[in-house]
């Protein structure tokens, strides 16, 4: 008598997600090396992060389609499933963080504490070369009054110090954050107003951001005003309102420290 051998079904996407997800690690981790390269060019940098997301989203979706065959056909291949569904939720895990965030925020990407009198960036041929050439443009009232409906708590620090102490806070927080400053111009002469002019690199992608830091004298101390704003895209999402928060913070602490 003979026996008839069922074959059990197996999925194939499982193992295809699996593999799918691990060569997106591979690709999002060379592109991150890339980006986070000063040496390196920014925008063929950021394409290949891209699409080592997109190869990640299909990694998810194989993930998904093997377990409906598992579930339906009780085919095999659900461990492979689940580790490809694993690494991929990994790797767009930060990036899918960041898009949520950025749909509550609004698309700009320029802030400042002064929004009607935003300090200026500087002319010189030194803050030209530091920002590759580049001066941030006025981003325009529209775009000022988007900041004021989604950081209303982004307003100058005040301070009842002179304004050379004043100074010399902002410089020395600046040095702590790890700013490249290019230029520190000390308050004096027919204006009065100190600057500082920096560049700031994002945590995850070290992509540069040019800041200024504008230190005016007051009856009653000095004011501190700040504007940072990214090379790169229309959309900052909040990375530039949490530089100046944690900035402006770290000014005020310096400022406790020395009383």
């Amino acid at each position: 008598m003979r026996r008839l051998l069922i074959e059990e079904p197996v999925t194939r996407a499982g193992a295809l997600s699996r593999r799918f997800a691990w060569f997106s690690a591979l690709v999002t981790g060379i592109a991150l090396l890339l980006v986070r390269d000063p040496r390196a060019e920014a925008g063929p940098a950021l394409a290949t992060l891209g699409a080592g997301l997109v190869i990640a989203v299909l990694a998810l979706m194989l993930a998904g389609f093997a377990f409906v065959r598992v579930w339906r056909e009780g085919a095999r291949g659900l461990g492979a499933a689940l580790g490809g569904l694993f690494l991929a939720l990994v790797v767009l895990a930060y990036p899918a963080y960041a898009g949520l965030r950025g749909l509550r925020l609004p698309a700009i990407a320029d802030v400042t504490t002064d929004v009607d009198n935003p300090p200026a960036f500087s002319r010189s041929r030194v803050a030209f070369a530091a920002r590759n050439g580049r001066y941030p443009p006025d981003p325009g009232p529209a775009a000022r009054e988007k900041q004021r409906g989604a950081y209303p708590q982004i307003a100058p620090l005040t301070l009842d110090i002179d304004t050379d102490q004043a100074f010399e806070l902002a410089r020395k927080a600046a040095v702590n954050r790890r700013w490249q400053i290019v230029e520190a111009i000390r308050p004096g002469g027919r204006i009065g107003n100190g600057r500082i002019e920096a560049v700031a690199r994002s945590l995850v992608l070290n992509l540069p951001d040019d800041v200024t830091v504008r230190v005016r004298p007051r009856a009653d101390g000095a004011r501190i005003d700040v504007r940072s704003a990214s090379r790169l895209g229309t959309r900052d999402f909040g990375t530039n309102a949490d530089r100046i928060r944690s900035y402006l913070d770290e000014v005020a602490n310096l400022a406790i420290a020395v009383k």
